[in-house]
Parts: structure tokens; sequence; C-alpha cells
């Protein structure tokens, strides 16, 4: 099952750069959701242990 995980990340990564280098525009503005989105919920998390310590 280890070959299957590997030819998995393989495509997941190649697919990656394809849709990178055909569609930067689309490829900036997912990254940018996606850390906006990990952001937020970093923000979430802090606010909740502020107001657990008050």
């Amino acid at each position: 099952m280890k070959w299957v995980k590997r030819i998995v990340i393989a495509l997941v990564v190649v697919f990656a750069f394809f849709y990178l280098i055909t569609r930067p525009e689309d490829a900036a503005t997912a990254v940018e959701g996606a850390v906006g989105a990990v952001w937020t919920g970093v923000e979430a998390v802090g606010t909740f242990f502020t107001k657990l310590a008050t």
C-alpha cells in the first residue's frame, strides 16, 4: 500500500505544478484563500484561549 500512497502524492504534486504553471493567477488566489483560512483559525484559537484565561 505504500506504493499507492506514493503514486497519489506524486500525482497531486504534478497536478499542483501543472495548475501553477497554466493558471498562476488562480493558483495565487487559492493559496491566498488557504492562508487566510489558516490565519482565521489561528486567530479563533487565540481568542478562545484569551477568553478562557480571563
